[in-house]
């Protein structure tokens, strides 16, 4: 069963009702029928919830794509940097064959179309020592630093002795493109957002202040609208909503 996506759900409700009573408003000063005011501001508020549902819906969707995308790369990068070096050898190996390329493990390295890949996948960046040390060890051989990411110095020390760097989101393409990412991954299961957990940081003490500033401009709004009796009950709720918060909210 798939789950409700409540902020997308309280958002509609809010432009919708906000355009009801904005609608309604506009209508009766008019002189508008009230029947029909209500009626027309009903129809204007349904078309306002479904323009706003289709377009924030379509806004998540891309932004959920791009995060999934990104925890799917640091799952496999985070594989990497806890798994054996010969195993990321023997998977690199195999995502560089089924990418039509001549490779086959030489020592510590790959061979790849004839010149050295080294993997390094570490937790943090790595460093300019880290480079300068494989720099020491294999001279003026070319080769390519397979890693999660590179420090400013270190990648700058790479570019001035004419070497490369095969970093994260190269490795991900190369092993989505090959469909050869390692299953199981080590520690590939991100946990998930659950409503409970959503709820807790609604009602984080943080929060406290857009409730109360919102609640301090309705009722402002109260003085100067055709239907004060709405902002004043608004304002209101939001206000002891936002003291309820900061008084007994999670920090």
């Amino acid at each position: 069963m798939r789950k409700l996506d409540i902020p997308l759900i309280l958002d509609v409700l809010f432009y919708t009702v906000a355009g009801w009573f904005l609608s309604l408003g506009i209508l009766r000063y008019y002189r508008v029928n009230t029947g029909i005011a209500v009626s027309s501001a009903t129809l204007i508020a349904l078309a306002v919830g479904v323009f706003s549902f289709l377009l924030i819906y379509t806004r998540r969707r891309k932004k959920v794509l791009g995060k999934k995308e990104q925890e799917a790369r640091d799952a496999l990068l985070l594989h990497f940097a806890l798994e054996r070096s010969e195993r990321v050898r023997l998977s690199m190996l195999e995502a560089f064959t089924k990418d039509g390329k001549d490779a086959h493990c030489e020592g510590d390295a790959l061979s790849v179309n004839g010149s050295f890949l080294i993997p390094l996948f570490t937790m943090q960046p790595v460093s300019a020592d880290a480079v300068a040390r494989l720099i020491r060890e294999y001279g003026a051989e070319p080769f390519t630093l397979a890693c999660n990411a590179l420090t400013p110095e270190a990648e700058k020390l790479l570019q001035s002795f004419g070497k490369t760097a095969l970093c994260g989101n190269d490795v991900y393409a190369l092993f989505t493109r090959t469909d050869t990412v390692p299953n199981p991954l080590i520690c590939g299961e991100i946990p998930r957002k659950t409503l409970r957990t959503n709820l807790r940081r609604s009602f984080s003490k943080k929060n406290a202040r857009p409730f109360f500033v919102s609640g301090i401009l309705l009722l402002i709004m109260s003085l100067f609208t055709f239907f004060p009796l709405y902002y004043l009950i608004s304002g209101c709720v939001l206000l002891v909503s936002s003291v309820c918060i900061r008084t007994f909210g999670y920090a």
